[in-house]
């Protein structure tokens, strides 16, 4: 059984009813049943605990990771950052969700500002899949239908990705690339949009579906990182005459 690990910094649910009233356990805590009703081994992190709940011992055992932040993207130890990029490198699935685009552990691995255009306004998105052939589309249709979410717009500031799964339409007219994927070292990353705090967006059927799927995929290889550095030939090599 695959083990899951959800981390939410757990802000807003402690500070705005409304949000409480939707996810009255948290964000982390709703993503961890359905992921559990799903099979995997959940567990969750928030980011008050000791070392925000990601201890060696707890990212040792987290075959995929999943991140929800927004207000105190700053008050995440560089420490910790650290610790989970080097898991991503050694073959740690990593699923980011809504605004932890802003996260630190996703701007470092992007390598960009991973800024982006928003409002909230209440608005309908359609998630298009532009993938319809990838895994972590599987069991969905042509698109989701949201009928509230946070706008989010190009340009996001983000490197190319190396697969596109999801293009989002926002009721007022602008477009966003909502389901991304890539690949640092051994480890895979996906990028999922939806998830304002101030809607039922996680307990919608078929972004639990989309989020199931992608820790899926996200599962780790078996197989150690390559070696790098000076290395020694693999065949004999025939002796040089000086001239």
């Amino acid at each position: 059984m695959k083990k899951v690990t959800v981390w939410n910094e757990n802000r807003h649910e402690k500070k705005n009813p409304a949000v409480r009233e939707i996810y009255p356990d948290g964000i982390h805590s709703t993503i961890a049943q359905f992921l559990t009703e799903a099979g995997f081994d959940a567990k969750t992190a928030v980011l008050d605990e000791p070392e925000h709940g990601l201890t060696d011992d707890v990212l040792n055992q987290t075959d995929v990771l999943l991140w929800w932040g927004h207000l105190a993207h700053g008050e995440v130890s560089d420490e910790i950052v650290a610790k989970v990029q080097q898991r991503v490198l050694d073959g740690m699935g990593l699923i980011i969700l809504h605004s932890a685009h802003f996260s630190k552990i996703f701007k470092i691995l992007m390598g960009t500002s991973c800024d982006l255009k928003w409002r909230e306004a209440d608005e309908k998105e359609r998630l298009w899949v532009v993938a319809p052939n990838h895994p972590i589309t599987e069991g969905i249709g042509e698109y989701i239908e949201l009928e509230t979410e946070e706008m989010y717009g190009e340009h996001f500031d983000i490197p190319a990705p190396e697969e596109l799964i999801f293009t989002s339409w926002f009721e007022g007219g602008e477009v966003f690339r909502s389901g991304c994927t890539y690949t640092r070292g051994n480890g895979k990353i996906f990028y999922f949009r939806p998830g304002h705090e101030t809607y039922p967006t996680y307990h919608n059927k078929d972004i639990q579906r989309v989020i199931i799927n992608a820790v899926k995929w996200a599962e780790p290889v078996q197989r150690s990182r390559p070696v790098y550095g000076n290395a020694q030939p693999l065949e004999k090599l025939l002796e040089k005459v000086n001239q």
